[in-house]
């Protein structure tokens, strides 16, 4: 393994069996990885995106040795993750979002302690970095409370001190802020990015569902479906792959009646995507043309619609029309794990 690297995976798969009855004909199997190469460099901030069912938890487990993959090899601070899992879990800490980790009869303050303890910190050394991180982490004053007493916010941010209480060399973040208020998910990218200035020689892996929380924090990310990676850049370099076509977002009177004989939206020359909402009264057209000399066109079907222009942005491409473009469709949030099921 290339010692500047943090993570390094070489041609990684991973093939689950589909538990439970099957009819003749159903799959037996489920691939989850395919073909999958990373290069994480030390100090890195790297970020992993793709909807549910895409592999990200797949390819967490498998780095933070919880998961063996089927084909291919990993590699975490310079140790293999099938021949060398005891030195990886030394060096690495994983903190999911939504978790329901600790003891809930114990306290904030017991279940850091503890955990600390089980990972090899003497005793003062882990008192001293808690009390640390509870007054940065704002709840100092919940130290004592009960876990089983914790609304989501504060036991995700009790995960957090937990997770880099031992001051691992590799972070697995796997969508930290999903289902925090506004506030707690600030707290937490704060805590981040300022961990990261700290320390600049650890390396954190980033999931998340949120396109802005990746394009604020992380360095370099990944874009993963149905198991393979599809690209892998700086945010700015990937939206600038789109800044050869020009992105607008429209809000017209509700579209009246049905396209006749073919007559879509998307097969107006020079449209290249379309995203349609419906919205308090009105309709949200999210458009990538491919140049602004297609925008008449289109103003000129939604005559033909029965509709209007109301209000008209055009507006930089984001990582979510990158994402559309790989993908197909949008980055939506959903709580459930799909990747789990087998």
């Amino acid at each position: 393994m290339n010692s500047s690297l943090a993570i390094e995976t070489k041609n990684l798969g991973r093939i689950y069996k589909i538990r439970g009855p099957k009819k003749k004909g159903d799959e037996k199997t489920r691939v989850a990885l395919e073909g999958v190469n990373l290069e994480v460099q030390r100090g890195e901030l790297f970020g992993l995106l793709g909807p549910n069912g895409a592999g990200k938890t797949t390819l967490i487990k498998i780095l933070s040795t919880l998961l063996l993959p089927s084909s291919g090899t990993a590699f975490v601070d310079g140790y293999d993750v099938v021949r060398d899992t005891e030195a990886v879990k030394r060096r690495i800490s994983m903190v999911s979002g939504g978790e329901t980790s600790g003891f809930g009869l114990l306290t904030v303050e017991e279940n850091l302690w503890m955990f600390a303890r089980f990972n090899g910190l003497e005793s003062k050394t882990a008192r001293t970095r808690i009390d640390a991180m509870l007054k940065i982490m704002g709840i100092e004053d919940r130290r004592r409370a009960k876990i089983s007493d914790l609304s989501t916010g504060l036991r995700q941010k009790m995960n957090f001190i937990r997770g880099f209480v031992t001051d691992p060399s590799v972070v697995f973040l796997d969508e930290p802020t999903l289902g925090l208020d506004v506030q707690a998910a600030r707290d937490v990218r704060v805590y981040v990015r300022q961990w990261m200035h700290d320390h600049p020689d650890r390396t954190l892996l980033l999931t998340t569902h949120y396109m802005a929380e990746a394009d604020e924090l992380c360095d370099r990310l990944a874009i993963i479906d149905s198991g393979k990676l599809l690209v892998c850049d700086t945010p700015a370099n990937l939206k600038k792959s789109l800044q050869t076509e020009a992105v607008f977002n429209l809000k017209v009177a509700p579209l009246g009646s049905k396209p006749k004989n073919g007559d879509l939206l998307e097969a107006v020359a020079g449209v290249s995507r379309v995203h349609v909402a419906d919205v308090n009264g009105h309709t949200e057209l999210a458009l990538t043309l491919r140049g602004e000399d297609a925008l008449p066109e289109v103003l000129a079907y939604l005559t033909r619609r029965g509709s209007s222009l109301i209000a008209l942005e055009k507006r930089e491409p984001s990582l979510e029309d990158v994402f559309i473009k790989l993908v197909g469709r949008r980055l939506d949030v959903d709580t459930s794990n799909t990747e789990e099921a087998e």
